[in-house]
Order: C-alpha cells, then sequence, then structure tokens
C-alpha cells in the first residue's frame, strides 16, 4: 500500500509539471507572441522595403522571419538566410534585432518552471528515502532472537560432560539467589564460553540454564551480525542487549561466535573493518559500561583458538568450559536417554553399543538412535533390535549398501577384498586392543568400494607407536594390492587412506614433536615467526612414510596366507563379523606355533 501511494503521488507530481509547462507556454503565447500578424510573400516584403514601408525585423535562424511595418502591423515572411540580409536592411534604414530562439521568454519560463518542478520531485523523494532507509535501518538493526523461558529442557534432559553440566548449574543458583554470593563480595560471571567439537550439546547447555533459572533465553547466531552495511552489525549487538536490557535477567546465547569474535589482525585494517566494529561494539556491552546486572552471555564456539584475547579476558567472558566429546560412561548414560522413549528390545545391549561408538558426539548418538527407529518402523518391527542399531551404525559411518550389485566386474571385487583385508589383518598385527568389527566389500552410498570398521580403545592420549601403527593400517591396504596384482595395476581405492597417513605424520612431525630431525618444536609457529617453506618437513615426511611402507609390506609378506584367507572368505559372503576374522587369525597364529 505504501509503495501503491508513493506511486501516485509520483504520477501527480509528473502531470502537475506538465500541465504548468502547457500554462507557461500559453502564457507566452498570448502576451508575448504576435496574435494578429499578417503573412506575406518574400516578393511582397521587398516591395515594402523599397517602399520604406519597413520598420523592423527581427533576425533569427529560422524559417520565418517577423518583422513590424511602419503603420504598427507586425508580419511574417520567408528568410532567406542570405548573407548580406542584415546589411540591406540597414541600409534601407530598417532597424535589425538579432534574436537567439533559444533564449526566447516562453522557453525561459518554461525552463525555469520545469527545473522548479524537478528540483521539488528530487527534494520530496530524497526526504522520503531517508525516511525509508531510516526505517530500514531500524529494521535490520533489530535481531531476531528466539525467546525459551518456559522449556521442558532440563539439566537432566543432559547426559555425559558432568564437569561442565556442575558449572553451568553453579551460574543458575548465581541467578536465583544472588544474595548469598554478595555475601561473601563474589561478583556473577559475565559470560561464559562453551567450547568443543560440533555436535556435543553446547547449545542444549544453555537452554537447561534458562530453562532452569526460569528466565528468558535470547538465541541468536554469530552470523546475524556479520553484514555488508557499515555499522549494521554493531547496531544489531546494541539492540539484542537493550533487549536483554528490558528484560532484566535473562540468558544471551550467541551460537558460532567466531563470525563476529576472531583476531583483530587482519591485515592491519584495525578499526575501520566492519567486524571489527562489531566486535568492538560487544566487547563495550560486555564490559559492563551500561549495567547489565542479571544478564549472563553464553557463547559457543568449535574454535577457541581463533577467538580475539579481549573477548576472552576476565569480566567478559570469564569463565570457559570445554564441553568434550563423550567418553564410554558418558556414551551409556546418552544411550540410555534416548532409548527412554523408543520400544527398544530387552536383548539390545547399550555398554555394547557404547564400546562401538567411540569418538561420536552427543548429535551423533542421537543420529544413530534415530535411523535405527526408522529401519524398524520400515520392517514394521514391534522393537528396535540390535539388528536395527548395528545396521544404523554402518549407515551413520559409511553410508547405506547399495542394493544393485550386478555391474560390479569380478576383478573389482578382488581387488576391493585384498584391500579390505590387508586392512583387517595389519589392524589384528599391530593394533591388538582395538576391534575390527565389519569387514565388507558391499559398496556403499557415500562412495566407498568397501570398508573395515576399526575401532579403537578410548585413551586421553595417542602414543608415537600408536600413530605409527595407525599409520601402517592405513597403508596395508594399498599394499597387498602392490603384493598381489602387481605394481602396474595398484588403484586410486587407497585415496583416502594416503590422507589420513600424511595428516597423522605431518601431525607427528609438525606438532607433537615426534621427529628427530625437526625436534622438539610446533614447526607451524617456527615457520610463521621465521617465514620460509614447508620442503624439509615435506622430505622429511616422505622419507619417513616410505620407511613405514617397507616394515608393513614386509609384515603383509610374511601373513599373506592370512590376508589371502580374509579375501577368500569375504569374496564368498561379502560381509564378516569379528568373531570370523578372529577365528582366522588364530587358527593361522596356532599353526605357526605348533
Amino acid at each position: 500500500m505504501k509503495n501503491l501511494d508513493k506511486k501516485k503521488i509520483i504520477i501527480g507530481i509528473t502531470i502537475l509539471v506538465i500541465i504548468l509547462s502547457i500554462a507557461s507556454y500559453g502564457i507566452y503565447s498570448v502576451y508575448f507572441q504576435p496574435g494578429d500578424a499578417i503573412e506575406v510573400s518574400y516578393g511582397e516584403f521587398l516591395e515594402k522595403l523599397e517602399g520604406n514601408e519597413v520598420k523592423k525585423v527581427f533576425l533569427s535562424e529560422d524559417a520565418k522571419l517577423k518583422g513590424e511595418l511602419e503603420n504598427g502591423q507586425t508580419f511574417i515572411t520567408d528568410n532567406p538566410r542570405t548573407d548580406h540580409l542584415k546589411e540591406n536592411l540597414l541600409m534601407s534604414n530598417v532597424i535589425v534585432e538579432e534574436v537567439n530562439e533559444e533564449q526566447t521568454i516562453g522557453q525561459i519560463i518554461t525552463f525555469i518552471v520545469l527545473i522548479g518542478a524537478f528540483a521539488g520531485i528530487a527534494i520530496y523523494l530524497s526526504k522520503q528515502n531517508s525516511r525509508q532507509t531510516s526505517k530500514e535501518y531500524d529494521k535490520m538493526s533489530s535481531v531476531e532472537f528466539s525467546t525459551q523461558k518456559d522449556t521442558t529442557i532440563s539439566f537432566s534432559s543432559i547426559a555425559g560432560n558432568e564437569e561442565a553440566k556442575e558449572s553451568v548449574m553453579e551460574l543458575v543458583d548465581f541467578i536465583k539467589n544472588p544474595e548469598k554470593y554478595s555475601k561473601y563480595g563474589a561478583r556473577m560471571p559475565k559470560g561464559v564460553i562453551l567450547y568443543g567439537p560440533p555436535g556435543t550439546g553446547k547449545t542444549l547447555m544453555a537452554k537447561a540454564l534458562a530453562s532452569e533459572a526460569g528466565v528468558d533465553f535470547l538465541a541468536v547466531s554469530g552470523s546475524d551480525f556479520v553484514q555488508v552495511y557499515a555499522g549494521l552489525g554493531a547496531g544489531r549487538i546494541r539492540n539484542l542487549f537493550k533487549k536483554a536490557n528490558e528484560k532484566g535477567k535473562c540468558v544471551i546465547f550467541i551460537d558460532e561466535i567466531d563470525a563476529i569474535g576472531k583476531k583483530r589482525d587482519r591485515g592491519g585494517l584495525g578499526g575501520s573493518d566492519e567486524s571489527d566494529r562489531t566486535l568492538n561494539a560487544l566487547l563495550t556491552e560486555m564490559s559492563g559500561f551500561k549495567g547489565s546486572e542479571g544478564i549472563i552471555v553464553m557463547a559457543a564456539t568449535n574454535r577457541l583458538d581463533t577467538l580475539d584475547e579481549a573477548l576472552l579476558r576476565p569480566g567478559r567472558f570469564d569463565r570457559q568450559i570445554e564441553i568434550g566429546l563423550p567418553d564410554l560412561k558418558a556414551r551409556e548414560a546418552i544411550l540410555k536417554l534416548y532409548t527412554e522413549n523408543r520400544p527398544v528390545a530387552q536383548t539390545v545391549s547399550i555398554e555394547r553399543v557404547a564400546q562401538q561408538t567411540v569418538y561420536f558426539s552427543g548429535a551423533k548418538l542421537e543420529n544413530l538412535m534415530n535411523e535405527a527407529a526408522i529401519y524398524a518402523a520400515r520392517e514394521s518391527a514391534d522393537f528396535i533390535s540390535e539388528n536395527h542399531i548395528d545396521k544404523a551404525f554402518y549407515t551413520v559411518v559409511a553410508g547405506e549398501e547399495k542394493k544393485d550389485r550386478s555391474k560390479i566386474r569380478e576383478i573389482d571385487r578382488r581387488i576391493t577384498a585384498y584391500h579390505e583385508a590387508g586392512h583387517a589383518i595389519a589392524t589384528k598385527l599391530l593394533c591388538p586392543k582395538n576391534k575390527v568389527t565389519k569387514v565388507t566389500i558391499i559398496p556403499s552410498t557415500k562412495g566407498a568400494g568397501g570398508f573395515s570398521m576399526n575401532i579403537p580403545p578410548d585413551s586421553m592420549y595417542h602414543t608415537k607407536k600408536e600413530m605409527i601403527n595407525n599409520i601402517k593400517v592405513a597403508l596395508a591396504g594399498r599394499i597387498v594390492e602392490e603384493i598381489i596384482f602387481g605394481e602396474d595395476n595398484i588403484t586410486t581405492g587407497a585415496s583416502n587412506d594416503i590422507q589420513k597417513a600424511t595428516q597423522t605424520l605431518m601431525a607427528m612431525i609438525k606438532q607433537f614433536g615426534m621427529s628427530g630431525e625437526v625436534g622438539m618444536i610446533n614447526y607451524d609457529i617456527l615457520l610463521g615467526q621465521q617465514g620460509g617453506s614447508d620442503h624439509k618437513v615435506a622430505e622429511i615426511c616422505k622419507e619417513e612414510m616410505k620407511k613405514q611402507y617397507d616394515q608393513t609390506k614386509q609384515l603383509l609378506e610374511k601373513n599373506m596366507d592370512m590376508v589371502t584367507a580374509i579375501a577368500e572368505k569375504l569374496l564368498e559372503k561379502e560381509t564378516i563379523k569379528e568373531a570370523e576374522i578372529n577365528e582366522i587369525v588364530e587358527m593361522y597364529t596356532t599353526e605357526r606355533t605348533a
């Protein structure tokens, strides 16, 4: 409606300008143009000129000449446009006035009217645009947030991360009983930053805090403040804290805060950068200059190391709580939580599933149980069985099995079988604590031709020996291809294995100080301070990878009977479980020791 009204106003003003132009021309015609002029031929004009009857002539570049006779009669005749016309007229004692047609009174009046009208339109539209821009800015600077004061989420809804949960639960007491802490001169933390891998429950923890404390929960994303328009991000920050102050006690939650809180060292742009202005506005609001008692700012990030130091100092984000991946006990608790309201068969072992899901986040565990429920629903089963959970596990990890395998060549099946057998036997020989729960040569929807499920035990640290063994296991598939099919027939199937092996080896050399040649330094920091390239590390990595490759090849050549037995079993059944793998390994091990 507003746009329609504006169009009507503009059309009305345009019509008014046209009317004024026509009116001004009419006025000129009435008052300045001779209305009773007679038209004479050029021959008659010459006769009158010879008879001294012409008093005045107005010379112009028009096709017609205008003039006045001695008796006061105005006339119009053809303009010959000759070079000596003016001279001849003057010789005949005729008054000659040269007229510039571009500067006639009528045109001047029309021009002035038009300029005035268009100037009026421009001023009007400018004022309208200024008001509209102001409204749009106010609208854009008012960031949208979700308020969840009364939710069913509580700390009992969160399993795992007990230490982090206790730290956050303490804030509830701060909000509910501030006098208890003011007695000892303790102040409520201004900000709490939750950091850790994706899917570990950082947002869930913030929602539980707001729910338990019974205060408003204002949730926004860091990307909401990343804007092209200058000052808009900072305006949204101020608007958010203004709304929070109006509510009194509340929890502001900024998800993915690294979008606005990154370190301010990007190319020397300094405070002129829009993201820096947004960050400065956040720092100012959190410093307490404008009174933010009862407001807790919580933030979540996956990259704590990228945040600006000013943001992490005491008085802003006082507490930094890690929300890590759940350990075995925590995974059991999370799985029990996600099976409470689902019809799970009593035969399902939550402990076994928890052991199998090493390095799974809380979100990934929820997804696992959801996929299992979907499989059970497809079959219209009475309960979610262990088979459904196993199927969901491999779907989450490797993707669903391809149903149509008729076009897979036999040679490709053999290559895949020997490749995966190499991984399985290398794991059993080098990492006996790891579990190889499943080996398959069935292609998956994620692009894998097959896979060997290698599950390591829970551990706080990784030793150098374990990391080297992991490299050897990754190389084992390619090595078996070379031994069985020849060096010229190795395939691209080992690309992901080579990537993992290289990443592990580079981390050992550059970050963990596990290389004798490089020494106990962080090579990335050294390279950043001194400048230079990674040529030296690349050469060391190349030599070390060749060494591990040769050692693994020797190991597998000695145990090719095991590899062949596993490969033939895979060609026969396509998928084998851990019990069958252990049986084959034990059989050949017993034969050698006998």
